[in-house]
């Protein structure tokens, strides 16, 4: 959306405004709303908005599971608080046993609501503040930290509330850590989002530099395609074993509502999975309980929890030989994603398109670290206390491999861009040469 001064209602002659001009002066009032309660309700509605679909969601599972027989509704109501507050990373005690990893999908979900409604909240404050022009021209705005700030607070606010009225001294939730979540949410998702439904991203992206952006970009494309990827080898992993899966849920004779809720956990940790399986293909592997390890060299297992996701664990003991091969993985994309960025934006020096490839494909990996770093912990008593990622051996393969395989993917192209047209015209000669010539 972009800033506009807005315009001065034209009348006809008889006295009454055009309906232009009413357009114009809707315009006007949607995006001047007060920006303190414009933005305080908008943090407390990204944060309410999921936290109502968990209660209403372990209302259902309560009554799915013993149709209502054992427990109470404000029991259920209390569970799903306390899964909205796991996903905000509090640490939650059941039955004495302190669970500390969080289910991503449902921090993905919050963080996705939290956009939405951030990005409106641009769209109802853009008219605050000085013009494009004037901003343009290096006018000071801060409607868009202000507005960022009461976001974070509303979102905040909502957490702690939530941690006092569900805690209880079995459970003892962490307001500390939902804190940080919601502030880390409202800052990073939710003030972008402001920024850029308000119009300013706009006016304030072209002042990044082109070289910062392109790197960025290549960062970005080589996550996403390396989500995509570990999406495939997951599938793939746990198509070739649902015969274990399937004998994992008859042997918990689970009924319909049962395998629903099992469904429904499974989506909720499946962003889990996919940086378990990131983290394998990398090389350096995971533990899903205290002393076992899972890489591709050689898998150590113990007792497991009969989850059906777990049957895309790979068998115990040494690895076929191609295994290793896959760690080329990540080195590939990086430089099929870096040659891509080549050759839509090529650059023809060669140091430009080598830091290009390697600052994105290092950045991506930093990136990819971070979000390993909050895919593990505990999720049980005893061994199951220990479930993770090696985040620090992931950030390690990660920068090097993405980084190694963006420079070479760059520079190749950027080469086949400077010199493959004499370089072919080289060789044809040559060819053209060796050939008998007719008499």
């Amino acid at each position: 959306m972009t800033l506009q001064a807005p315009s001065t209602p034209r009348r006809t002659g008889s006295g009454r405004t055009t309906a232009r001009s009413d357009a114009d002066l809707r315009r006007e009032l949607a995006t001047t709303r007060p920006l303190v309660p414009t933005a305080t309700v908008g943090g407390a509605l990204a944060a309410g908005g999921p936290l109502l679909v968990c209660l209403a969601l372990a209302v259902v599972g309560w009554f799915l599971t013993d149709a209502g027989g054992e427990g109470s509704p404000s029991g259920a109501l209390r569970v799903g608080a306390h899964g909205w507050l796991v996903a905000h990373g509090s640490t939650v005690a059941v039955e004495g046993i302190r669970i500390t990893a969080i289910p991503l999908g449902l921090t993905v979900i919050c963080a996705w609501v939290t956009w939405r409604v951030g990005h409106r909240v641009g769209e109802s404050v853009s008219g605050h503040g000085p013009d494009a022009d004037r901003i343009a021209d290096g006018a000071r705005d801060w409607t868009v930290p202000l507005a960022a700030v009461l976001f974070t607070v509303g979102y905040a606010v909502v957490g702690v509330v939530t941690a006092s009225v569900a805690a209880t001294a079995a459970s003892d939730p962490d307001p500390t850590r939902v804190v940080l979540w919601s502030v880390l949410l409202g800052l990073v998702v939710g003030g972008p989002a402001i920024a850029s439904g308000s119009g300013r991203a706009a006016i304030w992206l072209p002042a990044v530099p082109a070289t910062v952006r392109d790197v960025l970009l290549v960062a970005r494309r080589i996550l996403g395609t390396w989500a995509l990827v570990c999406v495939l080898a997951l599938a793939a992993a746990f198509v070739l074993d649902f015969s274990t899966a399937a004998n994992v849920v008859s042997q918990l004779h689970a009924d319909a509502g049962a395998v629903v809720l099992m469904v429904v956990l499974t989506l909720l940790v499946l962003p889990n999975a996919l940086l378990f399986s990131s983290a394998y293909l990398l090389g350096p592997g995971f533990t899903v309980g205290a002393g076992t390890t899972v890489s591709t060299t050689a898998v150590v297992l113990g007792p497991l929890p009969m989850f059906p996701l777990l049957a895309a664990l790979p068998d115990q003991g040494s690895q076929p030989w191609w295994t290793d091969l896959l760690m080329l993985t990540p080195v590939l994309v990086a430089m099929y994603v870096a040659g891509r960025v080549q050759r839509d934006r090529p650059v023809l020096a060669w140091d430009r398109a080598a830091i290009r490839g390697c600052a994105g494909g290092i950045t991506a990996g930093v990136l990819l670290a971070a979000l390993t770093a909050v895919a593990g912990g505990a999720v049980g008593p005893g061994r199951m206390r220990e479930v993770g990622p090696y985040t620090f051996d992931v950030l390690l393969h990660s920068m090097a491999s993405f980084g190694i395989g963006g420079v070479v993917g760059a520079v190749v192209v950027c080469w086949w861009q400077r010199d493959a047209d004499s370089w072919l015209r080289t060789r044809l000669s040559a060819v053209r040469d060796r050939l008998p010539r007719r008499g």
